[in-house]
């Protein structure tokens, strides 16, 4: 073998390291894949603390009624109970919540008694605003059993959509109870 042959042998095993790895480099550097990221809704960083709310050790789908209650409110009524009850076996470990302050609709409350698995809270629109500091209440939120908001889903206005959406909130739920020991 010849000393020309033998450099260019160890030239394209050399490549053959270095080309996996420089492009799997450039991948990561220029965005082209998604991070691992396989939850469904936005997550919130940092988490929220919800403790002053509701000190409850168990994972919560959580809903701020608003001041006017529109078909993406009742959707988001809707959708907490049918994810809810769609845990199944797990509904123990889970609890749909709803906040009601001092200028939420009235309206509602007439809903809530068709759901009577749905948690009904009140308190000051001071205090929700204490804690959702700058992100906006037009949500259905996922607490976990520490208290931390740490999911947001977005408000539907087509109830198709709305039960489309579910499905989302409801894999999300169920993959955080499989991966959780506590609540």
């Amino acid at each position: 073998m010849s000393a020309g042959s033998h450099k260019k042998t160890i030239l394209l095993v050399a490549l053959a390291f270095l080309v996996p790895v420089l492009l799997a480099k450039l991948a990561l550097e220029q965005d082209w894949f998604n991070k691992a990221s396989t939850n469904k809704g936005q997550l919130l960083n940092p988490p929220l603390d919800l403790s002053v709310l509701d000190g409850t050790q168990r994972w919560r789908l959580l809903y701020i009624l608003p001041e006017d209650c529109d078909k993406a409110c009742e959707n988001a009524l809707i959708s907490i109970n049918q994810v809810w009850m769609a845990l199944g076996r797990e509904q123990d470990r889970a609890e749909p919540v709803v906040i009601a302050t001092e200028v939420s609709d009235d309206r509602p409350a007439e809903h809530l008694q068709q759901f009577p698995n749905i948690r009904l809270l009140t308190s000051s629109q001071q205090v929700v605003k204490q804690v959702f500091k700058d992100v906006p209440t037009d949500g259905i939120f996922l607490v976990d059993t520490m208290n931390n908001v740490i999911l947001k889903y977005p408000l539907q206005q087509e109830q198709q959509q709305a039960v489309l959406h579910s499905r989302d909130i409801l894999a999300d739920l169920r993959k955080l109870l499989k991966l959780s020991r506590i609540g």
